[in-house]
């Protein structure tokens, strides 16, 4: 495995590669690995002669007041990761490297980067399209692989990539997730023990949503309500937002379809701002969230026992 900082170096390694006909897969990350990120991995060495994975925490995707300078990072760690892995190249650039102090020029991807989080975001999913272009021209992939936590990313990416006419095939991972549901994130690490189980209901309310629509209801704004009361109930009051959308242009829904929607939902729980996501395509569910169902009987019974206690 060889560590790149350079852009240069990297620029060079990529067209000398290209030259040998091979086809080169690029996961790009901001680091602190988890198996969410080794899946998206493992996909691209599937179809990949040589795997590059950035790691980069990108400044200009940050609003003021988030959370950059506190984002968990820690490059001995993942890179032991990555050598485990096999992965054959990592790039590691710093911000000076990435961004010169006269830098002007800004990628974005009107009418879907407002939406959803970019609501709660602004500026985020620019600086999102701008990184990942500066990315695609260092490192000059075959095909890019993200994941599909972050569903609105992957569709800016696919239009960015489609209007700009970029020789690149974008590939969707599907999330990976712990045994009650709660999608991996690097930011699950600001959770405390307490917070990490609350959190439990995130991917939960998503499958409420979910059997209602499939169900035959259509009133979007019911489900949402019903999905909304229920995080409430489970002490999670801090609700950016919970929204059934058109999963091609990410626009609300008033009337839900039982074959294309978006069911994404975005809380706040302590420090952590976390989002999921089920979607429905041509009737196909992703992201659908497999909850251990012996550990949630296992709950019922703990909580049966302890309401006799109680009494007794």
């Amino acid at each position: 495995m060889e560590v790149i900082r350079k852009i240069k170096v990297m620029q060079e390694k990529a067209e000398d590669l290209r030259r040998k006909k091979k086809k080169i897969g690029f996961v790009p990350t901001m680091g602190y690995l988890h198996e969410g990120h080794l899946k998206i991995i493992r996909e691209a060495k599937k179809i990949s002669d040589v795997v590059v994975v950035s790691i980069f925490v990108n400044p200009t995707q940050f609003a003021k007041g988030e959370d950059y300078e506190s984002y968990p990072r820690d490059e001995k760690r993942d890179l032991e990761i990555l050598r485990k892995e096999r992965v054959n190249f990592v790039f590691m650039p710093d911000v000076r490297e990435m961004y010169s102090e006269d830098f002007k020029t800004f990628v974005e991807v009107s009418g879907l980067q407002d939406k959803l989080c970019g609501e709660f975001r602004p500026g985020h999913f620019k600086g999102v399209a701008t990184v990942v272009t500066k990315l695609f021209n260092i490192v000059k992939p075959h095909v890019a692989f993200f994941g599909l936590k972050d569903y609105q990313q992957y569709v800016i990416l696919n239009k960015m990539v489609k209007d700009l006419n970029f020789d690149i095939k974008i590939k969707p991972v599907e999330t990976v997730r712990d045994k009650d549901g709660v999608a991996l994130s690097s930011r699950n690490s600001y959770l405390s023990e307490e917070e990490r189980k609350i959190a439990g209901a995130i991917p939960k309310s998503l499958l409420l949503a979910k059997d209602l629509i499939l169900q035959g209801e259509e009133d979007a704004e019911k489900i949402k309500n019903i999905a909304k009361e229920f995080l409430i109930s489970h002490n999670i009051n801090n609700i950016d937002y919970f929204e059934i959308a058109d999963p091609d242009t990410l626009e609300p829904k008033r009337k839900c379809d039982s074959r294309n929607c978006l069911i994404a939902v975005a809380v706040r729980i302590g420090k952590a701002r976390l989002i999921d996501n089920i979607v429905i395509k041509n009737g196909k569910i992703y992201n659908l969230p497999k909850i251990d169902g012996r550990a949630e009987k296992e709950k019922e019974k703990e909580k049966e026992k302890e309401k006799k206690r109680g009494v007794n």
